[in-house]
């Protein structure tokens, strides 16, 4: 039999797509990446992957797993011989167990990170994890990249939020490591080897994740500040009075905001004139564990000094619930803004805090002295160091003349980066887009030990080829 005979005698006819029926999943959610599979496979358990992945092994066909297909790096998509057979994780859906006493709930990697929230809600506690793309993205997606998204500077990565893992490893075995323990000093962790591999060194099918109480009340505010210094000192203030209590920090370059408001009329800026027009703008939300009145008297307090210190210009307090995700849709519209105006060289940097204003400054006039009137877009997660550092084209420059200087301007920013002790990857990961700059920015011990990794947990190199190492 050859392997599409088998897969469909394993998981059936309908759950093994070829032809049209795949197209959906060969490209790249920035539409960067395009590429041909095999066959898409849709297995709704881990033993079916497991079954499915050792197949593979003995057809010696690659695999390459994929969630939502919200990833930015290309890391989810085959490459074009259309010898690989994508593996999605849609079916494996399933809530497997909340315990309230542990504080853990227990997923499969095809959970859609919103219903993921939404049944942590109606058990009385919170799943943090939050980003843009919790619509559609999917936790095994989000483990296998360690996304990040808006609240890392109070609970952590994707990473610290995982405290065991299920994994079908590159041989078709299932390593079962469901442990909802917080301590647990018995060897290895194997755990972190498969968060943010990218499904280089296997396929987690499930995970045991912390959850938290419920915050009692959280305070949002938007303000105006004139510059990305004022930002940095904001955040330095908001942390000696907030302490763990200040779950989101985010920075904002005033045209990204002035850019979603124009191209999306329905949103408003709660300011007018000269505020609405500022040069920079941060989101700040608090949680507190005690009061509405608690909250908002330290919040006000707060920014209160921040504003007759000259730090900030203005500032719009939350009301209501409404306002406060009017503020975050916002912010989480920047990107949707960024993709109706063409597509742009992207960069996600991680850069020590009391550097990222230098690095900003800097970074920006070496790129307008290369690439005369390239437009920065220039926002992301400034509590835990994190920028998304775009770049877009100048008036009059065509989307391909911008895309023909992509690896230029990212030799630029990346040097930059590298100068000022910073990561070319935060939280997107590498994948195929980032891999060939990889070797440039890692230390080159650093990169053998990954690749004898590699080596040791896949041995025949099946497993999602092409990303984060080179071959």
């Amino acid at each position: 039999m050859t392997l599409l005979n088998e897969l469909q005698s394993l998981l059936g006819p309908a759950h093994v797509l070829t032809g049209a029926d795949t197209e959906s999943y060969l490209q790249d959610w920035r539409r960067r990446y395009r590429g041909a599979a095999l066959a898409v496979i849709r297995p709704g358990s881990t033993d079916e992957v497991a079954q499915a992945v050792r197949l593979c092994v003995q057809h010696g066909a690659p695999v390459v797993p994929q969630g939502g297909n919200t990833g930015l790096c290309g890391g989810a998509t085959p490459d074009g011989s259309g010898q690989a057979v994508l593996l999605s994780t849609a079916r494996l859906n399933r809530v497997r167990a909340i315990d309230t006493d542990n504080d853990t709930i227990t997923v499969e990697a095809g959970c859609i990170l919103q219903a993921v929230q939404q049944a942590a809600a109606e058990a009385g506690r919170l799943f943090p994890l939050s980003l843009a793309a919790e619509g559609s993205c999917t936790i095994g997606g989000n483990l296998a990249t360690n996304a990040g998204g808006t609240q890392v500077l109070r609970y952590g990565n994707t990473r610290e939020l995982a405290l065991g893992l299920e994994v079908v490893t590159a041989e078709g075995e299932v390593w079962n490591g469901l442990r909802g323990l917080r301590k647990d000093n018995t060897g290895y962790d194997l755990r972190d080897l498969y968060i943010g591999s990218e499904g280089t060194l296997g396929i987690i099918t499930a995970a045991t994740l912390k959850l938290y109480p419920q915050p009692v009340a959280s305070c949002t505010a938007l303000l105006a500040l004139d510059s990305i210094d004022a930002a940095v000192e904001l955040l330095s203030r908001a942390r000696t009075g907030f302490g763990a209590s200040l779950t989101g920090f985010e920075l904002m370059a005033g045209d990204c905001l002035q850019t979603v408001v124009r191209l999306f009329p329905q949103q408003r800026l709660p300011f007018e004139g000269e505020s609405a027009a500022s040069s920079w703008f941060a989101l700040l939300e608090l949680s507190d564990s005690e009061s509405e009145t608690h909250a908002r008297e330290r919040f006000e307090a707060v920014l209160g000094a921040a504003i007759e210190a000259g730090l900030v210009t203005d500032a719009a307090i939350a009301a209501s619930v409404a306002q406060s995700r009017a503020m975050w849709h916002l912010r989480e519209s920047i990107p949707l803004a960024e993709a109706e105006q063409g597509k742009g060289v992207k960069h996600d940097v991680s850069i020590p805090i009391s550097s990222i204003a230098g690095f900003v400054h800097k970074t920006n006039a070496l790129l307008q002295q290369r690439f005369p009137n390239v437009r920065n877009v220039v926002f992301g997660h400034l509590g835990d160091g994190n920028l998304h550092y775009n770049v877009a084209r100048a008036p009059g420059q065509t989307e391909a003349d911008l895309l023909a200087l992509q690896q230029d301007i990212y030799d630029v920013v990346h040097r930059s980066v590298l100068e000022h002790a910073g990561s070319i990857s935060a939280e997107h990961g590498i994948g195929q887009l980032k891999r060939d700059e990889l070797p440039h920015y890692k230390n080159p011990l650093e990169l053998a030990l990954m690749k004898r990794v590699k080596q040791a947990l896949d041995p025949r190199g099946l497993m999602n080829p092409g990303k984060v190492l080179q071959a």
